[in-house]
């Protein structure tokens, strides 16, 4: 149904498949009058040229709509930089990638109750799909990694009732993991005080160059995947999730063509997401970076 409405309800689709089903249309046209000049003894009635006629618009129409039709994976090679840029439907945490995982200024890991990390978000699947739930361990990896990090300041209790009081600069990048398998977990959002993650698009850029660095230096090159952060909880309200993607997509182009980052990104898009992603203006898009 999706995929319907991507094609017959946007300009972009109702395009391609006209443009498909016309070519179709003429080539077929085109066989048949040189099959008729061919065979000039072969006599039709009006009714079976009708026939034949509905028959070649019905055929060019199928052909259209399945060259035009919206896929669920859409992958652009370049050349220079020599990468491939992929956006994907399916589940982040059942690629066998890195993963980039978003986090608050604070790193909260606090799933308790949902009040403060939700356990729908991809943060809180990443606790409990990768660490078992194991929270204690997930804030010592953390607490590990950030020792290098100066907190930028640190919130009273009496300010913030729950979750951690330490704040880090936003793009603030950790990688956990070890070298087969790295979880790139970057501050894109701040945790406010009322417990409400906040972010907006200069936080999203700066954090998507920094974790450019981080996978520059910590990924080896290795294929990286990545969902489509600032979508849901950390309220990124001026973009959609579409809008999003796209600028994912350029930062990591754009990146790459300074310094290379990985062979290979991967943006996940979540099944429940797809309805609100036109794939054919996605793959258009890509094609023009």
């Amino acid at each position: 149904m999706t995929e319907l409405i991507q094609l017959f309800r946007s300009q972009r689709g109702l395009t391609l498949l006209t443009r498909n089903a016309l070519g179709a249309f003429g080539l077929l046209s085109g066989a048949l009058q040189v099959a008729l000049a061919l065979w000039a003894d072969i006599r039709m009635s009006s009714s079976q040229r009708w026939v034949l006629l509905v028959a070649l618009l019905a055929a060019s129409l199928v052909f259209g709509a399945l060259r035009a039709w919206p896929r669920r994976n859409v992958s652009i090679s370049f050349s220079n930089p020599d990468i491939t840029l992929s956006v994907t439907v399916g589940d982040l945490f059942e690629q066998p990638d890195h993963l980039i995982i978003g986090f608050t200024d604070t790193f909260d890991t606090d799933t308790t109750d949902d009040l403060v990390i939700s356990t729908s978000s991809i943060q809180g699947q990443f606790q409990s799909r990768v660490y078992g739930g194991d929270i204690t361990t997930v804030d010592r990896e953390l607490a590990q990694a950030l020792t290098q990090v100066p907190a930028r300041y640190t919130e009273s209790r009496a300010d913030k009732p729950r979750g951690k009081l330490e704040r880090y600069p936003i793009a603030t990048v950790v990688p956990l993991g070890d070298p087969s398998r790295r979880y790139f977990c970057v501050a894109y959002s701040t945790m406010q005080n009322s417990l409400v993650a906040k972010s907006n698009v200069d936080y999203l850029w700066r954090s998507l160059d920094a974790t450019w660095d981080a996978i520059y230096l910590h990924g080896q090159r290795k294929r990286v995947s990545i969902p489509i952060i600032g979508s849901e909880l950390a309220r990124v309200t001026c973009l959609n999730r579409e809008s999003l993607l796209k600028m994912i997509a350029l930062s990591f182009v754009a990146r790459s063509r300074q310094e290379p980052v990985c062979k290979h990104l991967q943006i996940v898009v979540h099944p429940k997401d797809y309805e609100h992603i036109n794939m054919l203006e996605i793959e258009a898009f890509l094609r023009t970076l």
